[in-house]
């Protein structure tokens, strides 16, 4: 079980980092929501939780709970600006479906 990080996720991941001056790595889950039941999460993640899982790619440490490592097996995460607008963006080869508005997706 893994998950990726471009050079320009990891490198947006060092900088938000940086400037907080704390944290151990960033922690990717995900959590109930949207119209089509599942939506991506990013955190500072401060400590290691008893069920986390510890990847580290391109010098970033990325945790995973348990429960959402299950959604997140082979994920690539990519950090991309279009426009006005920045963000994270998770290529899963475990989705099935995604909202119309891109907030959410199924599995």
């Amino acid at each position: 079980m893994a998950i990726t990080l471009t050079p320009a996720a990891a490198g947006r991941m060092k900088d938000f980092l940086e400037r907080r001056g704390s944290g151990i790595g960033v922690r990717l889950g995900v959590k109930t929501t949207g119209c089509s039941g599942l939506a991506y999460t990013i955190e500072y993640a401060d400590q290691v939780g008893v069920d986390d899982r510890v990847f580290e790619d391109r010098g970033v440490k990325v945790l995973i709970d348990a429960a959402s490592l299950v959604y997140l097996d082979g994920a690539e995460v990519d950090f991309a600006k279009e426009g006005l607008n920045e963000g994270f963006r998770f290529n899963n080869p475990n989705e099935k479906d995604r909202c119309g508005c891109g907030e959410s997706f199924s599995i």
